[in-house]
């Protein structure tokens, strides 16, 4: 009777003892899985870009909320489309390309994948020559460059309203194209196309855009930055791989 309850005591001992065996087992791989999916989730994870946008008042969004202006709502577009970038706007009202050239270098210290400049409007309104708003302009691509030699760069240009058709209006109008040729930049060829001279458009001072007017200049400049987008986040994953 003895041997027969230790036998029976025995079967028991051993029977727990591999169910506590079965189940660490189990869990180390569940646990190995978990670990597995994760990492992989972290390798395949896309980095995230940066896109840093230097204009004026019309890409500051003057009299609005900031997320109401275009650089912001480009932000929500890229996110749309499962973009991972993060979006500076580093705009300021009344904003020149001598005051551009001043305030870049702060934003310099971080990478940029995207540049995108919208600056001149201002220094053609006081009159300064088209000349030097363009060499300005250079000098502003030429330093985001040389700290990111692999950034891509969008132009925004713009126009000045055809009260006359002197050399200047028009020389002002064919420096933004020309920058964007010199440089291999991505063009937006007019900022305020379909938004300029349209009250519904426009704020009460009829130049800058309203909450409407900055959704049509987020859908004019995102025309031109998907494919660029698309284009930098596809060379990220390559290079990962």
């Amino acid at each position: 009777m003895g041997n027969r309850l230790e036998a029976d005591a025995t079967v028991g001992v051993e029977s727990w003892t591999l169910s506590v065996e079965r189940y660490v087992v189990r869990a180390c791989i569940a646990l190995l899985i978990t670990w597995s999916v994760f990492s992989l989730q972290i390798v395949h994870a896309s980095p995230t870009k940066t896109i840093l946008v230097l204009g004026d008042s019309l890409s500051q969004g003057f009299g609005l909320t900031p997320g109401e202006a275009y650089p912001m709502l480009l932000a929500k577009k890229l996110r749309a489309a499962g973009l991972n970038f993060q979006v500076t706007n580093a705009s300021a009202a009344g904003g020149t390309t001598e005051g551009g050239l001043e305030r870049l270098p702060a934003h310099l210290k971080r990478k940029i994948d995207i540049f995108i400049v919208e600056l001149g409007i201002n220094d053609a309104f006081r009159g300064v020559p088209v000349d030097q708003i363009q060499n300005n302009l250079q000098q502003i691509i030429d330093k985001v460059k040389t700290r990111n030699p692999s950034v891509r760069v969008v132009i925004a240009g713009m126009q000045l309203p055809n009260h006359t058709t002197d050399d200047y209006v028009s020389g002002f109008g064919r420096m933004f194209a020309g920058l964007a040729a010199k440089n291999g930049a991505a063009f937006v060829p007019y900022l305020l196309q379909i938004v300029a001279g349209d009250p519904s458009l426009n704020l009460s001072d009829g130049i800058h855009p309203n909450t409407a007017g900055q959704k049509v200049l987020a859908e004019t400049v995102w025309n031109v930055l998907e494919p660029v987008a698309r284009e930098v986040a596809s060379r990220q994953h390559l290079e990962s791989q």
